[in-house]
């Protein structure tokens, strides 16, 4: 599911952070950290959290560091000194004449001291004590929007049920489906002398081999099931996943058995392929549920 948090902290008198939490939807979890550099305890430590709270979503934490000294900015001596005194060395050993190049020394990493030391210790504890506050913001947004999927799919599983419901009804349309079938070839083949009771039996033969009574009962406990996990707490995403896979398992059977059937019995079929639409439309939206 979808969130944004971001919370801010004091590491130190002169160094702030803030630290971001970024989730979008995803089969898995996966974590994406843009953090400073020489952090890398620090990524550990949030990424081993991270995978105890999260279950899925594709998540990206980003730390930003903020300097702050009311002394600005100073001159790193001994660095500084340490590089000019080498370019002047090397000019007298090899007989080149030159001078060092002031803006290249001061571009140099660590030449421009802004006070801004900063202890890991001191960085890690700060971060790793707000990541808890980010977390709850974060999840707070994903359960806004998981309470909207929670309504959305209470309804689907509603027209599932009316489908369902409405497939009962017209049921008993197949038996007399296949029975004027049957019949129909019959006297094509042997002419007006048929037998009566070997029809029925004929026809109760396919109607057994064709009869969707099972599916629509796997199917009603499928939607029951499904029904209680929406209200059940933990990891639940992956087990309704399943349940969507077996009732559209169930739509494609019931399809295949009622196929070709005319009259009334079309109206299974109809129900039918209201019920993939549903099931489909309701996989959409369990791929964003944990």
């Amino acid at each position: 599911m979808t969130g944004y948090a971001q919370v801010r902290g004091q590491a130190s008198p002169r160094l702030a952070f803030a630290l971001a939490l970024k989730s979008v939807n995803h089969r898995f979890l996966d974590l994406h950290f843009r953090l400073p550099s020489d952090t890398d305890a620090l990524e550990m430590k949030l990424r081993r959290l991270l995978k105890e709270k999260l279950v899925r979503g594709h998540v990206e934490v980003t730390l930003t560091l903020d300097y702050t000294t009311s002394n600005g900015v100073t001159l790193n001596r001994q660095l500084v000194s340490s590089y000019v005194q080498a370019f002047r060395s090397a000019s007298e050993e090899f007989g080149v004449s030159g001078e060092p190049d002031l803006n290249v020394v001061l571009r140099m990493p660590g030449a421009m001291d802004s006070g801004s030391e900063r202890t890991d210790e001191e960085l890690d504890d700060a971060v790793m004590g707000s990541v808890e506050e980010a977390l709850s913001r974060l999840n707070q947004m994903r359960e806004d929007e998981g309470r909207g999927i929670e309504r959305e799919l209470r309804e689907r599983m509603k027209h599932l049920r009316e489908a369902a419901e409405g497939i009962e009804v017209h049921r008993s349309a197949v038996l007399r489906t296949y029975a004027d079938r049957l019949q129909s070839r019959m006297r094509e083949m042997f002419g007006a002398q048929i037998d009566k009771d070997r029809i029925l039996q004929e026809a109760a033969v396919l109607v057994d081999r064709s009869d969707i009574q099972e599916e629509l009962v796997r199917l009603n406990t499928h939607v029951q099931h499904f029904e209680a996990l929406l209200g059940a707490d933990g990891e639940v995403g992956k087990k309704m996943d399943f349940l969507l896979q077996e009732m559209n398992r169930e739509a494609n059977t019931l399809l295949s058995k009622t196929s070709g059937l005319a009259g009334e019995a079309l109206k299974i079929t109809e129900a039918g392929l209201l019920m993939k639409s549903e099931i489909e439309k309701s996989r959409e939206q369990v791929q964003n549920l944990e």
